[in-house]
């Protein structure tokens, strides 16, 4: 199956760890449309978009900084600033399943 770099969509031999055309490391989740990486679109957003304001949704994709700061703010404020980290995580949520936020942490593409 071939792969393709996320970088720049240059076809990448199999075993290689570096892009030739571009120079950036391939992602070992990578396959023949530029897709990989194990994460769920949907459990992210959905996660979003319930649990948001616990920054759930970010410590699954790998953001910890932002997920530390909605998790602090809801806690730090016994609750009182859970409405802040409720909308911004439902935003988050929103945009994941329409495809705005389409990757995680490390780069990879979420899946469907």
């Amino acid at each position: 199956m071939a792969k393709f770099c996320q970088n720049c969509g240059t076809e990448i031999k199999d075993g290689a760890d570096i892009c030739l055309n571009c120079g950036k490391q391939v992602s070992k989740g990578s396959n023949s449309n530029g897709q990989g990486g194990g994460k769920s679109k949907i459990a992210a957003g959905l996660l979003g978009i319930f649990l948001g304001s616990f920054g759930v949704h970010n410590f699954y994709l790998g953001y910890t900084g932002k997920a530390v700061a909605q998790l602090l703010i809801t806690v730090l404020t016994c609750g009182i600033g859970a409405a802040i980290s409720s909308i911004w995580g439902l935003i988050e949520g929103i945009l994941i399943l329409t495809g705005s936020i389409d990757k995680d942490a490390n780069g990879n593409y979420l899946e469907n």
